[in-house]
């Protein structure tokens, strides 16, 4: 493995033996320089193929200690340069000197300054790439919005990272070596990176579908710091017992996967242990598994000599806790895989780390003392001493009395202590005559300090006594400390089996967990299988069912020939965002291997779910929210394929009517002008009926019409949330409107108006008077004016101008 660290040049003050960059380019191989930062258990990465000029990005995602992720992306990209920051996590430090171990692959390692790593130095470098594609006139506001389009501000960890890979490209100049400086290192596209085998799931799907959702704690003491699950998937699911059991169901939620095998191992458990007669032996395990402590942490306090005394408890129990599941599980079928693997791999060591733990070490004692106790009978030595200090108080007494025999007789009475550290001492009261320091000394007695208005000397007998008996308790606490030292190796030479332990029965606890929500909740196990269909019988939202008390369950089928392209309309309120999101959880919780909220359900393997269904806001790029719903329509137009799925809720309402009809229409047609094989899955709500009253469609099989079932009771709008097939030809808005508490007399005018506009007539204003009353006025004046006799010079003509005309003038523009 190269490892170097560039100075503010690019020349490498260190590099050892490697391929650089500029060989690949010259061998006509392609190059790929990885960025990667580390931190608080995120993970965020991008990396260049100069292939191909693409930047492919990964959004932040969460990483074990020893960042299996992380292995999982270089295993599958096999980058030839690695990018760091000079002030990075213990962890990867050992994973990147772990990997310059492998003799088939050796990156180069380059570390930057952490400055270059910063979020808004990345913002920057991003702004200023090399674009071919856009116009070099382009402003920064243009190409801030375009850039919000390609690649998601939303994961830090991956900005900081970009910062970094731009200033490693612009520095060793990757595909541009010959060119003249000027000519910056092209960005030729954008592109989101996914792990082999992980479906897509993007933040604002997490967040539409309500996988996660974090609420503010409720205790007025974790206001600031604390975050509690609120109603989400991820809340009702996680029934976990252990800490590691939730943390790794939530890696399980943040990465679905199309791994058939595994996807199967999970639902093989899961219907193991929602059957009823399981559900004794489910109690039992889920008992054991709340004892299962954070093995890591322990461990690496073991390797700093850091252990305290509730560390060696948490272990024992755990251990032991591990060795009851043990034992509980070899009763069960051993054609289930990880039953198999928890009874082969939590091997005997753990009973032999359990019963070493529990032969030496004296819990009750070492809590008492707050520090490490061995039980007696482990080492004789030790016992011995001990037994020296028990009797310590008989013989020290013993010998303060001798002691008192030579002292002086004003003396009444005098004892000797012991100080570990210091020894012994001879204690005696202070005289009223002792003032000054001369005043205490007393022949035969070395002086040693004065305490609480108490003397202490030593003496030629102390002297004796701690040459005889030494420092009793510091020899006792290092003789205690080396028989821990021993039993911390006899641990970490075993170590592997407690990470066996921590991985396996975390996997139990999320299973359990499952099957416990889907045995609650009368879930299915849906079937899985390497096909472009999709089929849900029965099918019921998982959280709305648990807030309503009658929830009418829908069927939902894609198959791989026709009815690709689902457009759904029915009146507001009426259910089409729930049924969306309905499909698009369901189809979710599959694959995660999870039981389902249906009667049947048969589910392709999807490779990502796309959403437009939520209007953000987002300040920190400043756009608008018309422009945030383009960018989520262009990532589903862009990188949806034919085994996606695309939910799509009232795109186009954010602009104007024939605008936003006609994006949507335009963005149906480019689905449906794609092969067979490349139309994904697609659920589209919408209010505008144009779209299919227009012909703005073709008509084909890829595309069939839904809608929501309502009836009329009188004037009463009644929704029957059935869904079938057809169009519906009113959105009912004047209905919904008076349900929601609008007055009557606003409602009125506005079907009034809708209905002025939708025949083509001239919509008549209320406010502003009639033309027959404008002309009945103008009569009137007129008929006075011709009434008057202009030749009598009484008449007052500029009277009746100010009585007559101006009032009605007046009249008429507080009108207008």
């Amino acid at each position: 493995m190269a490892v170097a660290l560039e100075n503010q040049r690019g020349s490498p003050f260190f590099q050892a033996s490697g391929r650089d960059v500029d060989e690949e380019e010259e061998d006509g191989t392609a190059a790929v320089l990885l960025s990667v930062l580390v931190q608080r258990g995120q993970l965020g990465l991008c990396f260049y193929d100069s292939e191909d000029s693409s930047l492919h990005y990964m959004v932040d995602a969460p990483d074990n200690h020893e960042l299996h992720l992380l292995s999982r992306v270089i295993q599958e990209v096999r980058p030839h340069v690695i990018l760091t920051s000079a002030k990075q996590e213990r962890c990867l430090t050992q994973y990147l000197q772990q990997l310059g171990s492998d003799p088939q692959y050796k990156p180069e390692v380059v570390t930057y300054p952490y400055v270059d790593f910063g979020l808004e130095v990345g913002k920057q470098r991003l702004l200023s790439a090399y674009l071919p594609f856009l116009p070099a006139c382009v402003s920064e506001m243009d190409k801030m919005s375009y850039l919000s389009s390609c690649i998601t501000f939303d994961s830090p960890l991956m900005l900081r990272a970009v910062g970094a890979l731009l200033k490693c490209l612009d520095r060793r100049r990757v595909g541009v070596e010959l060119e003249d400086i000027t000519v910056g290192v092209p960005i030729l596209q954008f592109r989101a990176y996914t792990l082999q085998g992980v479906v897509y799931i993007d933040r604002d799907t997490f967040s539409v579908l309500q996988i996660f959702k974090s609420d503010l704690h409720p205790s007025v003491y974790k206001l600031q710091s604390g975050e509690k699950e609120g109603l989400s998937l991820y809340g009702i699911l996680n029934r976990c017992r252990s800490k590691f059991g939730s943390k790794l169901l939530r890696q399980w939620f943040l990465r679905p996967t199309q791994d058939l095998a595994v996807l199967h191992r999970r639902q093989e458990v899961i219907r193991f242990f929602t059957s009823p007669r399981n559900s004794d032996v489910l109690n039992t395990l889920q008992a054991s598994l709340r004892n299962i402590r954070n093995i890591p942490g322990l461990l690496r306090r073991m390797t700093l000599s850091n252990t305290k005394v509730t560390d060696w408890q948490s272990l024992y129990k755990t251990v032991y806790s591990a060795v009851c599941i043990r034992d509980s599980v070899r009763h069960l079928p051993g054609s289930i895989e990880l039953f198999r693997e928890i009874s082969e791999k939590l091997s005997d060591d753990l009973h032999y780390i359990a019963a070493l733990i529990n032969r030496v070490v004296d819990f009750n004692a070492s809590l008492e003392e707050n520090c490490f106790t061995v039980k007696p009978n482990v080492d004789p030595a030790i016992d011995e001493k001990k037994r020296r200090m028990i009797g310590l108080s008989d013989f020290l007494t013993d010998v303060a009395r001798r002691e008192l025999e030579h002292l002086d007789s004003r003396i009444s009475s005098c004892c000797v202590i012991y100080i570990p550290l210091i020894g012994f001492l001879l204690s005696v009261p202070r005289l009223p005559s002792m003032v000054e320091k001369e005043d205490f000394e007393m022949e035969g007695l070395e002086f040693m300090f004065l305490s609480e208005e108490r003397l202490h000397y030593r003496s030629q007998r102390t002297r004796e006594l701690d040459s005889l008996l030494g420092d009793l308790h510091c020899d006792i606490r290092d003789m205690e400390t080396a028989v821990m030292t021993q039993l911390q190796n006899a641990v970490l030479e075993r170590s592997t089996s407690l990470y066996q332990v921590l991985d396996l029965t975390a996997e139990l606890d999320c299973l359990m967990a499952m099957s416990s929500a889907s045995q609650e909740y009368c879930y299915t196990s849906p079937k899985l299988g390497r096909h472009r269909k999709i089929s849900i019988t029965q099918g019921r939202h998982p959280l709305l069912e648990l807030c309503s008390p009658v929830f009418v369950a829908n069927s939902f089928q894609s198959s791989e020939s026709k009815g690709r392209i689902k457009i759904i309309t029915g009146p507001n309120s009426s259910g089409k965002s729930i049924f969306l999101k309905q499909v698009g959880l369901i189809v979710f919780m599959a694959l995660i291997g999870s039981d389902v909220p249906a009667k049947e359900a048969e589910v392709g393997l999807v490779d990502g779910i796309f959403t437009r269904m939520q209007s953000r806001e987002s300040v920190s790029v400043g756009l608008s929210t018309f422009m945030i719903d383009l960018n989520q329509m262009a990532l589903a137009l862009n990188s949806s394929t034919g085994n996606s799925l695309v939910l799509i809720d009232e795109f186009g309402k954010g602009t104007n009517t024939v605008d936003g009809l006609s994006l949507l229409a335009a963005s149906v047609s480019f689905w449906l002008k794609k092969s067979l094989v490349d139309v994904p899955h697609i659920l589209l709500a919408t209010n505008f009926h144009s779209l299919m009253q227009l012909g703005l469609l073709p008509t084909t099989g890829m595309l069939s019409f839904l809608t929501l079932e309502t009836a009329m009771d009188r004037d009463e709008l009644v929704f029957l949330y059935q869904l079938k097939e057809g169009i519906c030809q009113s959105s009912y808005a004047a209905n919904i409107a008076t349900l929601a508490g609008l007055p009557t007399s606003l409602v009125q005018r506005a079907v009034e108006v809708s209905e002025y506009y939708r025949t083509g007539k001239p919509i008549k204003r209320i406010d502003k008077a009639s033309s027959d009353e404008q002309a009945k006025r103008c009569q009137s004046v007129v008929e006075k004016f011709l009434s008057l006799e202009l030749e009598d010079k009484d008449v007052d003509l500029q009277g009746f101008m100010k009585d007559e005309l101006l009032p009605s003038a007046g009249e008429l523009l507080n009108r207008s």
